[in-house]
């Protein structure tokens, strides 16, 4: 049965090495007949939450952007799959600014379970994604039905497309076609 997938690319940068490994996540997902919805924060705007909760008594938020969108493909996806930069052994701001901001779903049914978490970074070894993960995984503990089914985490990346030729292109590959 296909699911609906949403791959959300937080990096900024032209030809982003954590780009590249989403939209191979997203390759192998739609090759396998799953119906992919590709979100990019480039040119999006996508302001810091004021705190003020209002979100909790409304059930959206106050601020007039770019999120409202994304928080409804989130929603209503089954599939969730995060990519990110690390900078300084963590998500980049984007990232965590964006998750910030979907905390009117908090209390919402939600219908995602599976969620994924595709990472770069230019130092190597697996202790560089810990606290990213960690952060990720803190929001998915607001969403007790939910499980990070699996990650793909590529060190030794700097430039803009170092990625390219990597074998951790193809296991994001494989990783999204077993959705």
């Amino acid at each position: 049965m296909a699911k609906k997938v949403t791959v959300i690319s937080t990096s900024i940068r032209p030809n982003s090495n954590s780009e590249l490994l989403a939209k191979s996540f997203a390759e192998g997902a739609e090759a396998a007949g799953n119906e992919v919805a590709f979100i990019t924060l480039k040119d999006k705007d996508i302001r810091f939450c004021r705190g003020c909760l209002s979100c909790h008594q409304t059930g959206k938020c106050i601020i007039q952007d770019d999120v409202a969108p994304i928080m409804d493909a989130v929603l209503h996806a089954d599939v969730v799959v995060w990519a990110t930069p690390i900078y300084y052994f963590e998500m980049s701001g984007q990232m965590k600014t964006l998750i910030d901001r979907m905390n009117p779903m908090y209390p919402m049914d939600y219908r995602f379970r599976d969620v994924y978490f595709l990472a770069t970074a230019a130092d190597e070894g697996e202790d560089v994604f810990e606290k990213a993960e960690t952060g990720l995984t803190g929001w998915l503990d607001c969403f007790p039905k939910t499980t990070l089914k699996g990650s793909v985490y590529c060190g030794g990346v700097t430039g803009g497309g170092e990625i390219s030729g990597n074998a951790k292109l193809a296991e994001a590959r494989a990783l999204g076609a077993q959705v």
